[in-house]
């Protein structure tokens, strides 16, 4: 991390965190921040999912809720872009204070409940996208909605011809029972919904689903059942946990999703269990927890075809996606491997 990077996170940290959120937004926006550029090499370009990135490291949805720093975004040594969760109204989210640093675990707890500008305006944004980036939207459901399966394709329509890729996000704890449409016949249905509405754009993109790190073993495995049989074409594992396990910072207690390094080991047990059951018929990018190259090198040995980050960004900077990929080029190279695709899963057994 340079002087420039250290200063202005510690500036940030002095800020409530939602405040701050927003501020280093306007940071990157205002071509404050020194960026890196592209970073590639060799052995870090990759294809996920017909996808040819740079570099399989990613920005999680969450960061850039409503698409409003794509230009600074693409020159921050991100392979991948992932905006949102839109909705297809607008809506406030939850009431404040909703965002929470907890410093000693390296983490956060967020209750934001899909706060966006919703999809028309977003979809304006996405249309003035810089080329050359992968650049992807989580989709989501309006909480007031009457059919939320339905809200998923229609945001999917309002947008699809703006992006690259889409990840239906059914795991967030934020919105009241939008993780019962992880269920079998729920989840079936809602997916088919969203295959179709991809089949009525001009390019047909890729489809993802978000998961829970909270699923049970037969959840797990009801999951990748119909990941199969649905047509999507990647997997992300994993969203938040409700989990509070050995936790030390005093905002351990509030409500929301958990993210952050406490969620790494969990997180990644699940995304090991999903690539077994999946038994690689199906890409899984690997969230939750990572903090260096180390951490995205693990997720990737144990079954994961790209990572993302985000979390680690509040105590790391925005410079961190671009350390992390040049640390994993050393690493892969350090172990012989000469892409990413030939480490997948390579120490998966580690973690079932």
């Amino acid at each position: 991390m340079n002087a420039i990077e250290h200063l202005g996170l510690a500036l940030l940290h002095r800020c409530d965190p939602e405040r701050a959120h927003g501020l280093s937004l306007i940071a990157l926006q205002s071509g404050l921040v020194p960026l890196p550029g592209v970073v590639t090499s060799p052995r870090l370009k990759t294809t996920l999912a017909g996808l040819d990135l740079p570099n399989p490291v990613g920005l999680a949805a969450g960061f850039d809720k409503n698409a409003v720093a794509l230009a600074p975004l693409a020159r921050s040594g991100f392979g991948f872009i992932e905006v949102g969760a839109a909705t297809p109204r607008p809506q406030p989210g939850n009431p404040r204070p909703r965002l929470f640093r907890l410093t000693e675990d390296r983490a956060a707890i967020n209750r934001f409940g899909f706060n966006n500008d919703g999809a028309e305006v977003i979809a304006a944004r996405l249309a003035r996208r810089p080329k050359g980036a992968v650049i992807g939207l989580n989709l989501g459901a309006n909480k007031d909605s009457a059919d939320r399966a339905a809200d998923f394709a229609r945001v999917l329509t309002m947008c699809g011809a703006q992006i690259d890729f889409a990840t239906v996000n059914v795991s967030s704890p934020n919105t009241e029972k939008l993780r019962d449409l992880q269920g079998k016949a729920a989840l079936s249905a809602l997916l088919a919904g969203v295959i179709e509405a991809r089949g009525t754009l001009a390019r047909p993109i890729p489809i993802f689903l978000k998961i829970a790190p909270d699923l049970d073993a037969a959840g797990l495995e009801d999951v990748a059942e119909v990941a199969l049989g649905s047509g999507i074409d990647a997997v992300i594992a994993t969203n938040t946990t409700l989990a509070r396990e050995g936790l030390k910072s005093a905002s351990k207690g509030e409500a929301g999703g958990l993210s952050g390094a406490p969620l790494f080991e969990k997180s990644t047990r699940v995304l090991a269990r999903l690539s077994h059951l999946t038994d690689g018929k199906l890409p899984l990018i690997g969230v939750g927890g990572i903090s260096s190259a180390e951490d995205a090198y693990a997720k990737i040995r144990a079954g994961a075809s790209a990572v993302q980050l985000y979390t680690a960004m509040v105590y790391e900077g925005i410079g961190l996606a671009a350390r992390v990929a040049r640390g994993l080029d050393a690493l892969l190279a350090r172990d012989g491997f000469a892409s990413v695709a030939e480490a997948v899963a390579t120490g998966r057994a580690d973690w079932l």
